[in-house]
């Protein structure tokens, strides 16, 4: 007889929220995207199927990034002259969006829905919860925790891309909102952090297969996450709310980042969950999976109790 593991149940989340954004169509290793005015083709490896727009549609797109056969490099072709950049709107933060040397432009749409989450567990905590957002990129996450009363804490390696997060919160208006902005190593930051006694009631991740740090520290997606994700649990709180794992573009599945947040978090009273989150076309027809997530949340008791010592 087979025995055979109960494996955990895993979701597929969809980032519907979006008025200015909008998945048009995949197929063929690409995506066409409406990025407010704008259409953009960029690679998509998840999209093994055809098309399902006629190729006018897809004709019609103002730029395509033309990926180089190493695995990062790759350059944009414009068929019409676009801004520097332009300004994008999810419910209440405004930011700016641009095509730059990668295939990225400021902003993954399918985020939305991580964003949308966590903001909904901060303002149920009914409390300023200490929230810690490690490769932050250009803030949103940041912005969204914070004007739902969480005190954060911003982190990302890139001068360039916390400018143009800072510059995003001065653009929505969310001036006064409090956000730490860190420049450094996440895990050289945590360890500090533990060093110093600092604890957060939250933390969200989202770091990438390969990086850099500010000081040319290496960060390797499978080599440091288990590392990482022991410092972080050293400086969370004694009830903690949340923490949000995300990964892009690894071998890894779902059910190894359910496992791995499961075992992080086994000292605590609280729910794992994990799946792939992404996008559905506007057609409605296909879900385009883009990334891999867990997430753990506090027992409603835990929290309560967490609210009562502060």
């Amino acid at each position: 007889m087979v025995s055979i593991l109960q494996s955990p149940r895993l979701e597929l989340l969809s980032a519907d929220g979006w008025q200015e954004y909008a998945l048009l169509d995949s197929g063929n290793g690409q995506k066409l995207e409406k990025f407010g005015p704008y259409r953009l083709i960029r690679p998509e490896a998840e999209a093994v199927w055809q098309p399902g727009l006629p190729s006018s549609e897809w004709k019609s797109a103002d730029a395509v990034y033309k990926p180089a056969p190493e695995e990062n490099g790759g350059h944009w072709e414009y068929r019409r002259q676009l801004p520097e950049r332009w300004k994008l709107n999810y419910k209440k933060m405004s930011f700016w969006v641009q095509t730059s040397a990668s295939r990225h432009v400021g902003v993954f749409p399918e985020q939305s829905c991580q964003w949308d989450w966590a903001e909904e567990v901060i303002r149920a905590a009914g409390s300023k919860p200490r929230v810690l957002n490690l490769f932050g990129y250009t803030g949103l996450a940041s912005l969204s925790a914070a004007s739902a009363g969480a005190q954060v804490t911003h982190l990302d390696a890139s001068r360039k891309v916390i400018t143009w997060a800072r510059e995003n919160q001065q653009l929505s208006g969310l001036d006064t909102l409090p956000i730490r902005w860190i420049l450094d190593d996440a895990v050289k930051f945590v360890q500090r952090e533990q060093r110093r006694g600092s604890r957060y009631d939250g933390i969200i991740l989202d770091p990438p297969k390969f990086g850099r740090g500010p000081k040319g520290e290496v960060w390797e997606f499978y080599k440091f996450l288990p590392d990482l994700l022991s410092a972080c649990r050293a400086i969370l709180t004694s009830k903690p709310l949340f923490i949000q794992l995300t990964a892009y573009a690894v071998k890894a599945s779902a059910a190894t980042m359910y496992y791995a947040v499961r075992e992080m978090m086994s000292a605590y009273n609280g729910t794992t969950s994990a799946g792939e989150i992404g996008l559905s076309e506007t057609s409605k027809v296909r879900f385009l999976s883009t990334a891999i997530y867990a997430r753990w949340l506090a027992d409603q008791s835990a929290s309560d109790s967490r609210l009562q010592d502060r």
